[in-house]
């Protein structure tokens, strides 16, 4: 489909995105759709900075490589990141809970 949309400039519709999985939803006006987006990026700016710098690099990374190799830099990427100090208060904000 990819192919086709760059090969014959043909319009895709938001239902036709919707159903290819090319857009994740469809909203009613320019309203909602800059509420969703504040909402979807307050959700990202409330988690931990590490975790979705991490995420980022590794779904970039694992988009041009083998799945072999970007398990691999997965694995070593979580080893890293559990030294860092956010896993340290994760676990403590968990335990007082």
């Amino acid at each position: 489909l990819l192919r086709e949309l760059a090969y014959t400039a043909r319009e895709m519709h938001a239902a036709e995105a919707l159903s290819c999985g090319f857009v994740s939803r469809v909203l009613d006006d320019k309203d909602a759709v800059v509420d969703a987006a504040i909402e979807t990026a307050t959700t990202i700016a409330a988690k931990s900075p590490v975790a979705v710098e991490g995420t980022k690099r590794n779904l970039c990374y694992s988009r041009d490589h083998s799945v072999d190799e970007g398990l691999a830099y997965v694995a070593t990427w979580n080893a890293a990141m559990l030294q860092t100090v956010d896993i340290t208060k994760g676990m403590q904000a968990f335990a007082t809970k």
